[in-house]
């Protein structure tokens, strides 16, 4: 990212404040907030050419080994842009190692592969690695307090009785076979 001399000015006078606090002019703050702006603006403009990086550099795996150059460029491009490579782009460069160019790339993203596995193994060792152990206090009661009268507790309602599972002739009743009609001479009365 670069700053323009304009935004070096406030940058740098932002900077001045937040160590030696002194209030602002107004001026200073609609800088401020126009520089903020502007900084949000290119991060934002940043992730969405990431993500439009990253869906071409998928087009292009798809379509190997005829997108050969093109991928290869592509993945250059995203690694230099901090793209992990992930398990396709290590299928696909292992396909392709009879290209010399992408035997090169294979070995950069295998070394950049295994750096984020470990980065994230040691993320995960650290959020479940044990805090230090704390050391236990005893609490009144214990042996002497099994000797000493035990007040009345209030007693508690029986736990409820589990009921057996109904028969499936209890849920589902057997079918009643239809009446047949009575036969014509019996229907005519008369």
């Amino acid at each position: 990212m670069a700053f323009s001399a304009d935004e070096l000015r406030v940058l740098r006078r932002a900077l001045a404040t937040a160590l030696n606090p002194a209030p602002l002019q107004d001026e200073d703050i609609q800088d401020c907030l126009r520089l903020a702006a502007s900084v949000d603006d290119a991060v934002r403009e940043a992730g969405r050419l990431r993500a439009f990086l990253l869906a071409d550099l998928t087009r292009y795996r798809e379509a190997l080994p005829g997108s050969l150059p093109g991928y290869l460029d592509l993945l250059q491009d995203a690694l230099g842009a901090g793209y992990d490579p992930g398990v396709d782009d290590l299928a696909a460069l292992r396909a392709l190692r009879a290209h010399p160019r992408a035997a090169g790339l294979l070995e950069r993203c295998q070394v950049l592969a295994e750096r984020s596995v470990r980065a994230r193994l040691a993320r995960v060792s650290q959020a479940v690695a044990p805090g230090p152990r704390v050391r236990l206090l005893a609490l009144p009661g214990g042996r002497a307090a099994a000797d000493e009268p035990k007040p009345a507790t209030p007693k508690q309602p029986p736990a409820p009785t589990k009921r057996p599972a109904p028969k499936p002739s209890e849920v589902f009743p057997p079918r009643r076979r239809p009446v047949p009609p009575p036969p014509p001479e019996e229907r005519a009365v008369g």
